[in-house]
């Protein structure tokens, strides 16, 4: 009877709230996001630990940290919320359904390479619901993730204490480019980059963040170039201001291929030789293995995967028509 009383006074929206507050860790960073007040966050959490008897935040200076008893709950409670967004969804399909908005998390260095095809396919097969984007870094994305605050991620391959509870389904290997602007003084007046023994200290570094698994292959590329202690660089994300930089400042930019792809074709940008191969990430889709994706979800993926798809055999082509033209160069 308690179980059934407990059942009947929980509410979406202490769900809602109780989500918030775990991704944020801030009853005030949660009331933000929700467009409500901090009293009125603090209340409706109060309300569902009555409901439910037990209590699901321990707060302090450092924020609000979910109890074990919150930590158990928090897979059902986002569980409940993906079950009625699912059902939202569906109903957007119907001629005069309310839209419904499909939260999905992307790097910011990989968007720029597979969204705009796959929104575009997306958007027409389903014209009634509208995407947000999240951006940011790799960790972010999946903490994101297992709060229910998004449906599923674009990311990496990260390390297994992080991908507990995840699943992650591989598209293809991104490799780390180092970029220059064309025009730039280590390029060649033919527009090709100059070989580089010792590695260039006069310019200034933009680097992938500490901790990324993208700065880790930075560093590794780094070594192998004999690079000295570095003391001055810049650390970002942004593929918006990293080009800026590389434009604008003569920077020599670590960036993964598929953010700067478009400006290599057109010549915008140059990439430099580098002295190994360097190392490759995979890129991939992140989901929780708890819950199930809602219709527009899966149709959001499979334009991804389509995307992916397409862009590994334009790669392909590229590779094949480069091979020909240094076969007939060495005839």
């Amino acid at each position: 009877m308690q179980n059934r009383l407990a059942d009947s006074r929980v509410k979406f929206r202490h769900l809602q709230c109780f989500l918030a507050v775990a991704q944020f860790g801030s009853v005030q960073q949660a009331a933000e996001s929700l467009s409500i007040t901090q009293p009125a966050v603090s209340k409706t959490i109060a309300e569902l630990e009555a409901a439910l008897g037990v209590k699901l935040f321990e707060r302090g200076r450092h924020g609000a940290v979910p109890t074990r008893e919150g930590q158990l709950f928090m897979p059902h409670a986002s569980a409940c919320v993906s079950a009625l967004r699912q059902g939202v969804a569906l109903l957007a399909r119907e001629e005069g359904a309310v839209a419904a908005t499909l939260d999905i998390g992307v790097l910011p260095t990989v968007a720029t390479a597979l969204l705009p095809a796959a929104l575009r396919g997306f958007t027409g097969d389903w014209p009634r619901v509208s995407v947000r984007l999240v951006t940011g870094a790799n960790a972010e994305l999946l903490e994101l993730l297992k709060a229910g605050a998004i449906s599923f991620a674009v990311g990496r391959l990260a390390d297994p204490e992080r991908m507990v509870g995840l699943s992650f389904e591989q598209l293809y290997n991104e490799p780390l480019a180092v970029v220059v602007r064309r025009g730039h003084p280590l390029v060649a007046e033919t527009g090709e980059a100059q070989p580089l023994a010792p590695f260039p200290t006069t310019f200034q570094l933009v680097l992938p963040p500490f901790g990324t698994l993208i700065r880790q292959a930075a560093d590794s590329l780094l070594a192998a170039w004999g690079a000295p202690p570095l003391t001055s660089f810049v650390e970002l994300l942004s593929v918006s201001v990293g080009r800026a930089l590389a434009l604008e400042n003569d920077a020599v930019w670590f960036v993964p291929f598929g953010a700067v792809e478009y400006d290599l074709r057109e010549g915008t940008l140059v990439r430099l030789p580098l002295p190994s191969a360097g190392g490759v990430e995979p890129v991939g889709l992140i989901q929780r293995t708890d819950t199930q994706p809602t219709a527009a979800g899966r149709g959001l993926m499979d334009a991804v995967r389509q995307s992916a798809r397409e862009r590994a055999a334009a790669q392909a082509v590229v590779v094949t028509r480069k091979g020909r033209s240094r076969g007939k160069s060495k005839a």
